[in-house]
């Protein structure tokens, strides 16, 4: 096994008290609590419509979700600000919450991405919240004005001593010119930027290498080649001193979501943030795969 990259420390962070005490609960009182994380994001409800829990008719029921996180022991809990209102109540202090701030639906074209603020970083405090989420589109026309929102976000993050965690991902015709959103060129660059943005943890896409996507890419990364692990590796080393999560995308095979994983915390991540992964499985299957991404994150301890 390949030695894993060093992962930034609180100290080498410069964090803040509230930050600090935060992120402790998030990585050393929930979840595999050694360092490491595993996020239930159950935000895809305003992303992608229902269609998400067609798969698994009773994770539809946000009690099913929560009672995942809880029994499945997940260091958080990633939602907005609808669900958290109506359901955190009950398990508050059983599992962190991790408050998304901004999204937006799937009706419109991706030429066009921007999540509008769903909550602020006060809804949070008041949720009694660990984390906030944003969303932000690396690439967009409208990213100036992204960049912008984000920057609001962050410093009310600063105010209150609320880490920020940025769902990065490229968007827009002009990634799309340059090998696609998820070529090792845009996924690097979007890792780069929540790292200068401010966050203190960023959320991204495995990228993949194909020859045709990434002749198209900039020099030097059209000719690069790399398997899953390498891509991952330098993904982590352009994100700095920012923590990173690895998305788990649409539903894989057991054996694929575990490899997933597995090449994600070699290559020096922080740890998962897989929804559909769990939570489109029966409640036995998922249960079991918490279990297994359990014993995965014991050998990543920090």
């Amino acid at each position: 096994m390949p030695t894993p990259i060093r992962r930034p420390t609180f100290d080498d962070m410069n964090l803040s008290t509230g930050k600090r005490a935060r992120l402790h609960r998030l990585m050393y009182e929930h979840g595999p609590a050694n360092g490491t994380l595993m996020i239930l994001p159950i935000d895809q409800g305003l992303e992608h419509g229902p269609i998400d829990f067609f798969d698994n008719p009773d994770s539809l029921d946000t009690d099913w979700i929560y009672r995942l996180a809880v029994e499945g022991r997940f260091s958080g809990i990633a939602l907005h600000v609808g669900l958290a209102e109506k359901y955190h109540r009950h398990y508050a202090g059983r599992v962190p919450l991790v408050l998304k701030v901004n999204g937006k639906t799937n009706l419109p074209p991706d030429d066009e991405a921007f999540s509008s603020l769903t909550s602020g970083v006060e809804d949070a405090v008041r949720l009694g919240a660990d984390a906030v989420g944003y969303t932000l589109y690396v690439g967009s026309p409208s990213q100036d004005v992204d960049i912008a929102q984000c920057n609001e976000v962050r410093r009310e993050c600063e105010r209150y001593g609320m880490p920020l965690i940025v769902w990065s991902y490229p968007r827009g015709s002009a990634v799309k010119a340059k090998g696609g959103v998820d070529s090792l060129y845009a996924i690097d660059y979007a890792a780069r930027v929540a790292c200068e943005v401010g966050a203190d943890i960023v959320k991204l896409n495995e990228p993949k290498w194909e020859p045709e996507a990434a002749t198209k890419s900039p020099k030097p990364y059209n000719a690069l080649t790399f398997d899953d692990l390498e891509g991952l590796r330098r993904v982590v080393r352009s994100a700095g001193r920012t923590l990173v999560l690895v998305s788990g995308g649409s539903k894989m095979g057991d054996e694929a979501t575990i490899h997933k994983a597995q090449i994600a915390m070699e290559a020096g991540c922080v740890g998962l943030i897989f929804g559909r992964n769990m939570w489109q499985r029966p409640w036995e299957s998922a249960l079991s795969m918490a279990g297994r991404m359990h014993e995965l994150m014991k050998g990543y301890a920090q």
